[in-house]
């Protein structure tokens, strides 16, 4: 098995593939990521602070009812296996998009089935903000709104991109299982020539591309969460001495 995986024509073939086809893929892999990353950002952001602001006793509650209809579908489509929420969320995908199928029709599951992901990361980060610094703006006469932006928000900003650092790792996981349904980048080469086609040379190349784009995407995200949390401490040393 093994001589015929990595005999002369098996490497001549999946160099060919490596050339002609891999960087193709690579760009939709971290097109659809990103892009998926955006919008689950825009989305889980606000519903993870809602989740922190809106129980009892934050600073701007919501009704009980609400909060737990919205821990209820977060809860719900986090249990939901993504393979399974792909086929789901076809009509949607449809309705948006026009197709079930390419590497802009992957976005819609991927932002579905990430946002409660991260609404969750938001909101343990949001929860890790010091309450006596909350309960300082609040005698300030600060409202919700400039509690969230001007103190929970920078005050968790290295938890945040940390979240954030998790959430585009898994992402790009997600875009790689949606080659199973027609999606786009390195899982549809990995699925279509290593499953259907037993060129297994080309998905061990592909696996180890994904693993390289993860590398560089968690190794930037660790540095810039580790340089944000060194700039909050220096300034907070420089508000003492003052």
């Amino acid at each position: 098995m093994w001589e015929k995986i990595f005999d002369l024509q098996a490497l001549s073939e999946a160099f060919d593939i490596l050339k002609t086809e891999m960087p193709m893929a690579m760009w939709e892999t971290v097109y659809v990521t990103i892009a998926a990353t955006a919008f689950v950002v825009l989305i889980g952001m606000p519903v993870g602070i809602m989740l922190v602001t809106g129980e009892e006793g934050g600073i701007r509650p919501l009704s009980g009812p609400l909060m737990k209809i919205i821990n209820v579908v977060i809860n719900l489509l986090r249990s939901v296996p993504f393979l399974i929420l792909m086929i789901l969320v076809f009509p949607l995908t449809r309705l948006l998009i026009g197709t079930v199928v390419g590497t802009v029709a992957s976005i819609v599951p991927l932002v579905i089935a990430s946002f409660p992901f991260v609404a969750r990361l938001v909101e343990s980060s949001m929860r890790e903000v010091d309450k006596n610094v909350i309960e300082a703006a609040e005698s300030m006469g600060s409202t919700p709104m400039q509690i969230i932006i001007h103190v929970m928000i920078p005050e968790s900003i290295p938890s945040l991109i940390s979240a954030f650092t998790i959430a585009i790792t898994t992402i790009l996981g997600y875009s790689a299982m949606s080659g199973i349904i027609g999606g786009g980048g390195l899982g549809k080469i990995a699925i279509n020539y290593g499953y259907y086609r037993y060129k297994y040379l080309v998905m061990f190349f592909a696996v180890i591309l994904l693993v390289v784009i993860v590398q560089v995407f968690q190794t930037v995200g660790t540095k810039l969460s580790v340089i944000t949390e060194l700039n909050q401490i220096g300034r907070a040393s420089c508000r003492e001495r003052v």
